[in-house]
């Protein structure tokens, strides 16, 4: 996948110069080959112990490890939105690359403004905040806007420094 191949089961068991039936005993399918893809999917911050305090530099360091680990996973992640746009959609638990981990991350890049604003705020921040930082938002910036990935992974950045300036703003002038 990092060549930018949609490996089958046949084909990875053959570059791994493995059987086809061992390889389909332990990837029953294409989806589950790529599932095994993404190494890490129970990780509950991308921040260190020595993240910034302050709201801005703490969101723009979760943004940048988040967007970081967004392009390295590219394909997978790619792989993971297609499958959760066919017509049948799988179940979420055979999409674990697509179960909303990032609304947790973005949580905790936020908690330095949690509780000055309104909890509503602060929901519609995290989700706002996620619906520009993203898989979804890099295809579109990239496929669509003729940005490279560098220059995506930026507007990602500025995008979500600047709804974190509104909500700010808008909870200080009410």
């Amino acid at each position: 996948m990092a060549e930018g191949l949609n490996p089958t089961v046949g084909a990875a068991a053959d570059r791994a110069l493995i059987s086809h039936a061992t390889a389909y005993r332990y990837f029953p399918n294409q989806r589950a080959l790529l599932v095994a893809t993404n190494p890490e999917v129970e990780v509950d911050s991308l921040l260190g112990p020595d993240a910034p305090t302050d709201p801005e530099a703490r969101l723009d360091a979760l943004v940048q490890a988040l967007t970081d680990r967004i392009l390295a996973s590219e394909a997978q992640l790619r792989a993971m939105l297609r499958f959760s746009l066919e017509p049948q959609p799988p179940q979420p638990e055979q999409l674990p690359l697509r179960r909303g981990r990032a609304i947790t991350w973005i949580e905790d890049g936020l908690s330095g403004v949690r509780g000055k604003i309104s909890e509503a705020a602060f929901n519609r921040l995290v989700l706002a905040i996620r619906a520009t930082v993203g898989i979804e938002a890099l295809a579109w910036l990239t496929d669509v806007g003729g940005l490279s990935r560098e220059e995506a992974a930026e507007l990602m950045r500025w995008s979500a420094r600047g709804l974190l300036r509104a909500a700010v703003a808008e909870a200080n002038a009410s």
